[in-house]
């Protein structure tokens, strides 16, 4: 069987995260969905270039899309390419489509992307989440919380 090219992005196959996601969402469920990708694409994705950090995903007409998420032109592709912003279609069960689809119909919610990367059969995956959405105050509140269990953890390890 022939050797899986190898990346030169992280070696747990990371490839993009979107670290602004849980600092400006209240993430309540996770779910892996698998992505449509095309040739050039993937090319990319192995090189470590993509950016998620201003994407979301809609279901639309009975499928959910990942929208506005940027994977640059793959150089070696000439005319064969792919444009970098299009909309992507994501692979999720019926039953895991009728849950995002009622729960982004409630006040509020989204489908927030919170990874990229390849699984260890070397399939795209994405990683996303159903969000409510923060105020200033309710991150401001997060921080707080965050940085005091940060200092009482340190505390407790030096006595």
């Amino acid at each position: 069987m022939a050797k899986k090219p190898q990346s030169k992005g992280r070696s747990d196959g990371l490839v993009a995260e979107n670290r602004r996601a849980r600092r400006d969402y209240a993430v309540e469920d996770t779910l892996e969905a698998g992505i449509v990708l095309v040739g050039s694409e993937v090319k990319s994705l192995r090189q470590g270039k993509a950016n998620i950090a201003e994407s979301y995903a809609a279901v639309e007409d009975g499928e959910l899309w990942l929208v506005n998420a940027d994977i640059p032109i793959y150089t070696a592709a000439n005319r064969f390419n792919h444009e970098p912003k299009r909309r992507r279609k994501l692979l999720v069960s019926r039953r895991e489509l009728a849950k995002l689809g009622q729960s982004t119909d409630r006040a509020g919610r989204t489908i927030v992307p919170l990874k990229l990367y390849f699984n260890e059969r070397g399939l795209a995956k994405l990683l996303i989440g159903i969000a409510t959405g923060r105020k200033s105050h309710d991150k401001r509140d997060v921080e707080a919380k965050r940085d005091w269990e940060r200092q009482k953890a340190r505390v407790l390890r030096e006595n």
